[in-house]
C-alpha cells in the first residue's frame, strides 16, 4: 500500500543535487572523508547511504553545537517526591544547567544563543512510556516556561514526536498546553482510523521523500503494523515536521535503558525522526541511531539536549516496565548528544550493576556511541568530556 521500491525520482534527484551543492566533488576526493568511511563502513552489515550524508558540508549549527565535549549534571534529591516528579525543582535544575553550560550572566541570554523568537522550535518529546515513564511535564514545562520568559512567542513552541496518538496518551494534550501545537507523523482521526476516505495512511501527507535514509534490509509489514511504519521497502523517510516545518530542536530523552546499552539523545532522534523503523532493529540498531543524525536536517537543527532523568528506568526499556523504573534525580544538559548519551550510559550501568542486572561494563553497549564519534557528531570517549556536575 504504500512505497515498498524506490523514492520519488524527484525527491531521489533533489537529495543529490543538496550533496553537489556543498562542494560534492572536492568532499568526496578529500582524504579525511575517506578515512571515515573507511573506518565506519562495515562490509558485514548492510549497506546504507551514510556516505551522502557525511559529504553534506556542516554548518556553524551542526552537531556537536556550541558546547562540544561539555555536558551539565545536576542531582537534586528532592527533585521527586513519592514517585512524583517536582516542578518547582525541575526549573531550577534546568535553570542552573543552562547557565553552567553557556556561562552566560541570565537565563534568558542563555536559551537565545540557541534559539530566537522569530524561529519555530520543536520539543522532540518521547512519549512511548504513556504516562508512567515519558518525557515528564515538569521538566517540559520548565522548558517551554524558560522559552517563554527569553521572548519565544508560544505559537512558535511544538511539542512533536512520531506518533501524535502516544503524546495524548501520554498527557501532552491541547488541554494541557493550551496555544502549543502538538504533532507527530503518524496520526489517527477521531474515529481512532489511521486512513483517510481514499483508503491512504494520513502519515502519508507528514513525510518527506526528498530527505531518505537508505539501508539494504527490507522491511516487511501486515496490516496491523504498517500504520505505525508508514512505508515498507528499504527506505526511511523523514518527518516533515523535522526537514520543512521546524527551525531548531530541543531533544528531550529519557534516562532508560535499552538491554546493556540506553536509549537517550541519538537514539531518541534516530529512530523518532524516519519512518519504516521495523527492519532496522535487528542489524543496524546502533548504527542507525548515529547515522540518522549526520543528515542536515537533524545534524544542523538540533541545538540543545535536556536528558529527563529525573524518573528513568535500567531494565525493561525503552517501555516502561514499572519494576524497573526508578528515581534517578537528574538532569543531562549538553549540545553534544554523543557526550551526553556517554554520561547518561554510566549513570544507568551503575544502577544496572547495583540491582544486580550487570556484572560490569559491556563495550557494546557504547559502541552506538563510538560510531557517533567517529562519524563527527560528538565526544565519546569519557576522559575527554568536560562534566560538570551540580549537586543542589
Amino acid at each position: 500500500m504504500s512505497t515498498k521500491d524506490n523514492p520519488s525520482e524527484s525527491g531521489r534527484r533533489n537529495f543529490f543535487k543538496l550533496a553537489a551543492a556543498g562542494s560534492l566533488g572536492a568532499l568526496m576526493a578529500s582524504t579525511p572523508l575517506k578515512k571515515v568511511l573507511a573506518q565506519v563502513q562495515d562490509p558485514e552489515k548492510p549497506a546504507t547511504n551514510i556516505a551522502d550524508a557525511l559529504k553534506i558540508p556542516k554548518t556553524e549549527t551542526s552537531m556537536p553545537g556550541k558546547f562540544p565535549g561539555k555536558v551539565v549534571k545536576v542531582f537534586d534529591a528532592q527533585s521527586v517526591v513519592e514517585d512524583k516528579p517536582v516542578k518547582t525543582a525541575a526549573y531550577q535544575m534546568l535553570s542552573d544547567a543552562m547557565l553552567q553550560l553557556t556561562g552566560a550572566a541570565t537565563l534568558s541570554e542563555a536559551w537565545l544563543m540557541f534559539v530566537q523568537p522569530h524561529e519555530k522550535i520543536g520539543l522532540k518529546l518521547n512519549p512511548i512510556g504513556g504516562k508512567l515513564l515519558s518525557s515528564s511535564h515538569e521538566v517540559v514545562q520548565s522548558v517551554i516556561e524558560q522559552l517563554l520568559e527569553a521572548g519565544i512567542p508560544k505559537e512558535n513552541i511544538v511539542l512533536w514526536d512520531r506518533r501524535e496518538f502516544q503524546l495524548h496518551e501520554a498527557g501532552f494534550t491541547a488541554d494541557a498546553y493550551p496555544g502549543i501545537a502538538i504533532t507527530g507523523t503518524e496520526k489517527k482521526d477521531a474515529d481512532g482510523s489511521y486512513y483517510n476516505k481514499e483508503g491512504k495512511l494520513y502519515s502519508e501527507e507528514m513525510i518527506d521523500k526528498d530527505w531518505f535514509y537508505f539501508a539494504d534490509v527490507d522491511g516487511e509489514y501486515d496490516d496491523y503494523t504498517l500504520p505505525y511504519m508508514v512505508n515498507a521497502g528499504k527506505y526511511s523517510y523523514f518527518t516533515k515536521i523535522l526537514t520543512q516545518d521546524l527551525d531548531k530542536i530541543i531533544n528531550i530523552p529519557i534516562l532508560k535503558n535499552a538491554g546493556s546499552s540506553i536509549t537517550l539523545c541519538l537514539k531518541n532522534l534516530g529512530y523518532g525522526v524516519i519512518t519504516n523503523t521495523g527492519r532496522l532493529h535487528a542489524k543496524l540498531w546502533g548504527d542507525t541511531s548515529a547515522e540518522v543524525c549526520c543528515f542536515p536536517p537533524v545534524r544542523d537543527k538540533v541545538v540543545l539536549n535536556v536528558v529527563d532523568g529525573l524518573r528513568g528506568c535500567y531494565q525493561g526499556g525503552p517501555g516502561a516496565n514499572p519494576q524497573y523504573i526508578c528515581n534517578y534525580n537528574t538532569l543531562l544538559v549538553g549540545t553534544d548528544a554523543v557526550a551526553v548519551d556517554r554520561i547518561g550510559y554510566d549513570i544507568v550501568l551503575k544502577k544496572r550493576i547495583e540491582e544486580g542486572i550487570q556484572q560490569e561494563d559491556s563495550p557494546r553497549g557504547r559502541q552506538f556511541m563510538e560510531y557517533a564519534a567517529q562519524l563527527g557528531l560528538g565526544e565519546a570517549d569519557i576522559e575527554k568530556i568536560d562534566l560538570v556536575e551540580v549537586i543542589k
